[in-house]
């Protein structure tokens, strides 16, 4: 798929089918992750690969914006680590791009995944933390279920010229 194509045309999915995602598309959706920029090169992120109906179903209870990740076949939790910044408070940046190739990477190869968020909401935190055991300076940012989508999901136009401005104001 065509880069403007993929940014274009992906979409936030919810449903999945039952179909197992290779592991070989997780490890390329994880290298588009960790192909992103950051903040003096620090790459602040660790991931964490959720294949536990368990895991999912607990998960998906912490917030109450999770409601399919229980039925996702799978789910990627990034995480920074801001005792590797060389430039304080940038990890959220640094890893909100390795979540959005995640998300490309995963429409290109024709996966649903949908962001949702935990950082900074310290109740999702606390819940994230106490789930999958992170050590005390990790934070967790964001979970990306995936899967195969359920139903098609077709392009919208988002564009607003109104958003736009030159110069100023």
């Amino acid at each position: 798929m065509e880069t403007l194509e993929a940014i274009l045309t992906r979409r936030s999915v919810r449903r999945y089918t039952d179909q197992d995602v290779p592991e070989e598309l997780i490890q390329k959706i994880l290298a588009a992750a960790m192909s992103a920029p950051s903040a003096g090169n620090e790459q602040p992120w660790h991931f964490i690969v959720v294949h536990k109906k368990e895991l999912l179903e607990a998960a998906s209870g912490i917030s109450p914006y999770m409601p399919m990740v229980k039925d996702a076949p799978v789910a990627i939790l990034v995480c920074g680590d801001p005792s590797v910044e060389k430039f304080p408070g940038f990890w959220v940046e640094d890893c909100s791009a390795a979540i959005q190739n995640m998300l490309l990477a995963a429409h290109a190869l024709g996966l649903g995944a949908v962001w949702t968020g935990i950082y900074p909401k310290q109740e999702y935190v606390d819940g994230f933390k106490a789930l999958f055991k992170l050590p005390e300076r990790i934070m967790p940012l964001g979970l990306v279920p995936l899967g195969y989508p359920a139903h098609p999901y077709p392009r919208k136009d988002r564009f607003n010229a109104e958003r736009i401005h030159y110069n100023d104001w």
